[in-house]
């Protein structure tokens, strides 16, 4: 990505005159921490029954973006539970706001594989590193709704996701990106203390379909935007079908 495909006034987080690269990392030693204290302790004490549907979607190498819905601060724990190392043997990388990454938080945020975007002004910094991470084949996690959405609907999406997948499909031929729709539910707008969960994995999107061999600036616009289209589709989809489901077989936990 170029930095002329940004605005000037957007090239990166000043502070003290300074511009900021995103960076993150996955600590050696405090993310196979996090990843077993919430796989064996956290989550298994606070929820009831966990149901997770798709797994066999989630590919154990190669460049993959996790679009789940957004219904709570425990949709981050949930899901390097689905889908973690203990699953696949890789560590998710999460693409936060700004203000997500601030004091003691952002000091492990940053070191469990997380990393910023402002989403008001997104810096170049950002947006190339999420490219980067895709570039090196990782498993990245982006809320396509932005915020939290406490109701059982789809809310419009935001268009950095699919933006972030067509750049780095047509930065290197081949390279194979895929997203994948998650459906994360809880049965209540807050969950509490042994409430069930549900993560249903949808199949993939593969992004090299939305570029059909160009990769023009305008060849880029009309594939992102198709992309979000489509990925709105089947997000909507899937919340159809769990609805259904749930009025078919009430006694089930919801």
């Amino acid at each position: 990505m170029k930095s002329s495909e940004l605005p000037e006034s957007s090239a990166g987080l000043v502070k003290g005159g300074a511009i900021l690269p995103a960076q993150s990392r996955c600590s050696p030693v405090l993310t196979p921490l996090a990843y077993f204290l919430g796989r064996y302790l956290v989550v298994p004490a606070y929820f009831g029954t966990v149901t997770i549907t798709g797994r066999h979607h989630v590919p154990t190498a190669g460049p993959v973006i996790l679009a789940p819905t957004h219904r709570a601060r425990w949709d981050s724990i949930l899901l390097p539970y689905a889908t973690g190392r203990a699953v696949t043997g890789r560590d998710l990388r999460f693409m936060v706001t700004a203000d997500e990454v601030k004091g003691l938080q952002g000091w492990f945020i940053r070191r469990l594989g997380g990393f910023a975007v402002n989403v008001r002004r997104p810096t170049v910094a950002s947006l190339r590193h999420g490219i980067e991470l895709l570039l090196a084949g990782e498993m990245l996690v982006i809320y396509p709704e932005g915020g939290i959405r406490r109701d059982d609907k789809i809310h419009g999406l935001k268009p950095g996701l699919a933006r972030l997948a067509v750049q780095a499909e047509a930065a290197k031929t081949g390279l194979g990106v895929q997203v994948l729709p998650v459906d994360i539910y809880y049965g209540a707008a807050y969950p509490g203390w042994r409430s069930p969960a549900q993560i249903h994995i949808g199949a993939p999107l593969s992004v090299q379909t939305y570029l059909q061999g160009e990769d023009s600036p305008e060849a880029l616009k009309a594939g992102a935007a198709q992309l979000t289209k489509d990925l709105k589709t089947r997000l909507e989809d899937m919340v159809r079908a769990r609805q259904d489901s749930a009025a078919l077989h009430p006694s089930l936990p919801s």
